[in-house]
């Protein structure tokens, strides 16, 4: 079955452009002028991937990203027309995956959009992003984490977490005997190919960090490498 992706964006040209270039690799598209027509579809009828734009009527897309996230983990690319890090920080802190600034490649975007849905559809099934464990479960400390229905919880009470959050927390906890470098997060978590995103992988440790706070999981930095996920010491 082909993945379903929706567009909002208010440009009607934008809207196109990335419906036929999407639709030429296979994806199903849904194209909507605003946020709450996807947000009312997506509400009944869920799809694979969202792209949002930031700037639209009504509500704008950082609005309808919270929404979504209330209910749905799925993959979320968002579009802007500022190249701002105020708004980058913003969408990566309230869940989205990946975020364009205008103009943009379509060709790009749609190779980010297949790399995003590899990595989905990794994360919730068997494969190589979890190589050490097979089981839906994994265990580390008081933390545990359910692959499929990507809920994370401590001493059995759920933790709210982005998409992305739950990947990096997972992919450290499989990987939990050694240190795990920067450019294989940006990799494996965000489908980055060189580290010139580096900051999207400090900040959202930055942010797991504080969400785990309570546990007795840390995430330690291994200084001019990356990460390394160990027990806290009593």
């Amino acid at each position: 079955m082909n993945n379903i992706i929706y567009i909002a964006d208010d440009d009607n040209n934008i809207r196109n452009l990335l419906k036929s270039f999407l639709e030429r690799e296979g994806y199903v598209c849904f194209a909507f002028e605003n946020g709450e027509l996807l947000l009312n579809k997506f509400t009944t009828e869920p799809c694979d991937l969202v792209i949002l734009d930031v700037m639209m009527p009504g509500r704008d897309g950082f609005f309808i990203l919270q929404e979504i996230r209330k209910f749905s983990n799925v993959p979320i690319i968002m579009l802007t027309a500022r190249d701002s890090d105020q708004d980058y920080i913003q969408g990566l802190n309230l869940g989205s995956d990946d975020y364009f600034t205008k103009p943009f490649s379509p060709v790009k975007l749609v190779t980010k959009v297949k790399s995003i849905l590899k990595r989905h559809q990794e994360i919730t099934g068997v494969n190589d992003l979890t190589p050490v464990d097979d089981n839906n479960l994994i265990e580390f400390g008081n933390l545990k984490i359910y692959k499929k229905t990507k809920i994370v919880t401590i001493d059995d009470v759920e933790v709210s977490l982005t998409p992305n959050e739950f990947s990096l927390i997972a992919y450290l906890i499989l990987n939990k005997d050694r240190a795990v470098g920067r450019p294989e997060l940006l990799e494996k978590i965000w489908g980055f190919e060189s580290e010139i995103e580096t900051r999207v992988a400090d900040d959202t440790v930055k942010r797991l960090r504080k969400k785990i706070a309570v546990s007795n999981v840390e995430i330690s930095t291994v200084w001019g490498y990356g990460f390394k996920v160990v027990l806290k010491k009593e």
